[in-house]
């Protein structure tokens, strides 16, 4: 997922301090409303020192979609420390569930992804990623590290809290097929409850220190999505004998040139909508033209109703160019994944909000604009189960005053550059989680006596 996030003016505000690094997470002691949330202060040394650690090793052993047995091995290993029961291979793949049970009481997920991307690192990190052409470049590996911190401080803290906290390590989430094979293949909720809320979080190019939440009222948080492979068939043969071949190449950029007309074709000027052919393949070598050339494209837009118009749109440009090339065969125009949009319980988000503006201040909790990235996160709340999903800082103060300063962009998500200030972020990142945990747990006994007292 890449964050093309947009915030409220008072993120370069507050730009200049963000992120002590020192693990203290922010300054006031309630939520605003009803629910306390417990004074802001540094997290146990341990556990920080034992998020970092993990931090440090996923990133410098990414795994690609698919692939993510490594990554879920040191998931589950560490939930289990933490008194969690472990289900592994959930859905088929590399899906865990990890359960901590603290009596009666409201249900609630936490999701983080496990998956790394196609990306070679160009950090210069002394943890850089040591798998060839694979990379750690969405932060995956800091949703990880603090959930797992989350969990340690919720397990700690038994007496503040009831009910049961359920932990999602999702799979291929950066091809949007984790969270469907999940709930549909693993039986998700069949087998361990429909919870009463999901959590997620996710890094993005912000100052380091801050997180942001979709202001109520506004559009979308992200939007849908559709991915599309298609197949374009030509006639291969001798680079010296074009006259008896026909060159899928050819046909493939035409192809693309026709499909960047579509949105500004099949939208009105004040409806955003992306089209992105982020893959061409085609033949082996120079003197040989190849019998076919494929394509990867990915469609983003905010309803439903745009990505229909806009798959039918690029599927008709797919079979008109391969007409136009009297192409031997019909083009393969074949839909691989879908996600809506990503639209956070404003009752939710609201309450889970005021417990992060209780922790960082209110100045370090920012509006965030609607983002043509995507997620299949929002599966996760589908009959209706309340969902809220923040962004995490992920900048150091460096970087984000250069950038400012007029030197080259902060390297947003997938990019080779993406290299988040662990120091600044993961202690924010951890305490995010475990505050929004609590406003849908039940209080414990020892924090109703106080509330009574």
């Amino acid at each position: 997922m890449r964050c093309a996030v947009v915030t409220a003016a008072r993120a370069t505000e507050h730009a200049e301090d963000d992120g002590r690094g020192d693990g203290h997470a922010g300054g006031a002691t309630t939520a605003g409303a009803g629910r306390a949330v417990p004074a802001a202060g540094p997290l146990p040394r341990p556990l920080l020192r034992s998020a970092v650690e993990l931090y440090l090793d996923l990133h410098a052993h990414p795994e690609l979609s698919g692939h993510e047995h490594r990554t879920a091995g040191r998931l589950a290993a560490r939930l289990a420390e933490h008194g969690c029961t472990i289900t592994r291979s959930v859905g088929g793949g590399h899906g865990l569930v990890g359960v901590l049970r603290n009596g009666p009481g409201p249900a609630v997920l936490l999701r983080t992804e496990l998956d790394a991307l196609p990306v070679t690192e160009a950090t210069g990190l002394p943890y850089a990623s040591t798998v060839p052409g694979v990379m750690h470049a969405c932060g995956h590996d800091l949703h990880i590290a603090a959930v797992t911190g989350a969990v340690a401080l919720l397990a700690a803290s038994r007496d503040a809290w009831r009910g049961t906290v359920l932990v999602v390590g999702q799979p291929e989430e950066e091809t949007l097929s984790g969270a469907r094979s999940l709930l549909e293949d693993g039986r998700l909720y069949e087998r361990f409850g429909v919870p009463d809320a999901v959590l997620a979080q996710h890094a993005a190019p912000l100052p380091a220190g801050t997180l942001a939440h979709a202001p109520a009222g506004g559009p979308p948080l992200m939007a849908g999505s559709i991915a599309v492979e298609a197949v374009l068939h030509g006639r291969g043969g001798h680079a010296a004998t074009p006259h008896l071949n026909l060159d899928p190449v050819l046909m493939a950029a035409a192809t693309v040139l026709r499909l960047r007309t579509v949105v500004a074709e099949e939208t009105v000027p004040a409806e955003q909508a992306v089209l992105t052919v982020g893959s061409v393949r085609a033949g082996e070598r120079g003197n040989i033209t190849p019998d076919h050339a494929e394509l990867s494209l990915t469609i983003r837009a905010f309803t439903e109703a745009a990505l229909d118009r806009l798959v039918a749109a690029a599927e008709r440009a797919v079979r008109a160019e391969a007409a136009a090339f009297a192409a031997p065969r019909v083009p393969g125009f074949t839909v691989t994944a879908r996600s809506p949009a990503l639209r956070p319980d404003p009752g939710l988000t609201a309450l889970v909000r005021r417990a992060h503006e209780a922790l960082l201040g209110p100045g370090r909790v920012l509006d965030l604009a609607g983002s043509a990235a995507t997620e299949d996160f929002p599966r996760f709340a589908a009959g209706g189960v309340p969902a809220a999903y923040w962004m995490l800082g992920t900048t150091g103060a460096g970087p984000w005053r250069a950038a400012r300063a007029g030197g080259g962009p902060v390297p947003p998500n997938h990019a080779p550059g993406f290299a988040p200030d662990v120091r600044a972020a993961l202690p924010v990142g951890i305490t995010a989680l475990a505050a929004a945990a609590r406003q849908v747990l039940d209080p414990g006994p020892a924090e109703e006596r106080g509330t009574a007292s």
